[in-house]
């Protein structure tokens, strides 16, 4: 298996399960545990979607997890196995989020493997946004530090633009939409180039 094709199974599979058990893995590609692992720097963007992959993938991971979100932080913790880096900057108190230049001049600063980014808006058209202009700069400089970017999109955000664009749906590595999804609405967001996984 090419290492692309690697990568996407191994996000559909995170997607899909919510973690990644490396050994069990490793035995059903015929790889090293090495090559499962999902990368070291990980940034969890804020909001239920870095809630839902903090608590998942977040047991037995060693890695070091970047968040502008304390509340991401506090809920990570737990686990010893992880670093956790916070991104510091004014507190956006409606998505519990740190925003502004001290945020994205440390984005600057990193080289992430993966992204997992929450927005409120996912349209073919209009792309991955968000309703603040400081929190959609933010999400898109993590987005543009990180080598894949997944979002997991819950079914009020799909066919849904709000005003401040974060990025074109083609940047993103996969999206994870809920099984019950329209056929019509897959099809419409695949047409734009992006990987979509039911979970």
């Amino acid at each position: 298996m090419l290492t692309t094709q690697r990568k996407k199974l191994l996000l559909a599979r995170l997607a899909a399960e919510g973690q990644l058990v490396a050994k069990a893995l490793a035995l059903e590609l015929g790889t090293s545990e090495d090559m499962i692992r999902p990368g070291q720097l990980v940034i969890l963007d804020g909001g239920t979607t870095a809630m839902q992959v903090a608590r998942h993938l977040a047991p037995g991971l060693r890695a070091t997890i970047v968040t502008h979100s304390p509340v991401v932080a506090v809920e990570l913790a737990q686990h010893p196995g992880i670093e956790i880096l916070m991104l510091g900057g004014r507190l956006f108190r409606h998505s519990m989020v740190n925003v502004g230049a001290g945020v994205i001049d440390a984005a600057s600063r990193l080289r992430a493997d993966l992204f997992f980014l929450g927005v409120t808006g996912v349209h073919p058209d209009a792309g991955l946004s968000t309703g603040d202009a400081e929190e959609a700069a933010v999400k898109r400089a993590l987005h543009e530090r990180a080598a894949e970017t997944v979002v997991l999109a819950s079914p009020e955000k799909l066919m849904a633009a709000s005003p401040f664009v974060v990025a074109p749906l083609s940047a993103v590595s996969l999206l994870a939409v809920a099984r019950a999804t329209p056929g019509r609405v897959t099809r419409a967001l695949r047409a734009r180039g992006v990987t979509v996984q039911k979970v």
